[in-house]
């Protein structure tokens, strides 16, 4: 059983790790949605979509982006947002990583719609690191079930 500062510490860990991850997703989101036809340009650069579907998740992906981010900050329907955010990672890092070993020279679109922030290998590391993030907080969401009313516990010892 570990000791009541253990338990603040890691509460303490738990939100911060949620508001920076919350905050990357509504960063990446954003620009996307203020843009939209150059996103839509970037998610057919990446070659993995049907024609018919790139203009949908251009509009859409970026809107669940920046829902999912509030969701974290604020700390509403965790369960829900840490799967998705998990699943969105799990999903940009195979389109990097697969778009890397093809060789394809586009640009990431993760951050701006903006041409010439390429993909590479720094890419890759950044969102690996990102989601390490995810799965910290997929963990403590699914195997340590910390609700609300566990957080008022560590808040109150």
């Amino acid at each position: 059983m570990a000791g009541p500062l253990v338990r603040k510490i890691h509460h303490v860990v738990f939100v911060l790790v949620r508001l920076i991850l919350g905050a990357i997703f509504i960063a990446a989101g954003i620009p996307k949605i203020l843009d939209t036809a150059s996103f839509a340009g970037m998610v057919y650069n990446y070659q993995l979509l049907p024609d018919v579907l790139i203009n949908f998740v251009a509009i859409t992906l970026p809107w669940v982006e920046v829902t999912v981010g509030c969701l974290l900050i604020v700390g509403v329907w965790l369960p829900g947002a840490v799967a998705i955010y998990n699943l969105l990672m799990i999903s940009f890092l195979s389109a990097l990583a697969f778009n890397v070993w093809r060789g394809l020279d586009i640009s990431c679109g993760c951050f701006s719609t903006k041409t010439g922030d390429a993909i590479d290998m720094l890419t890759i590391f950044r969102d690996l690191l990102i989601f390490g993030g995810a799965l910290y907080l997929a963990f403590v969401v699914f195997v340590k079930k910390i609700t609300k009313d566990r957080m008022l516990d560590f808040v109150a010892k």
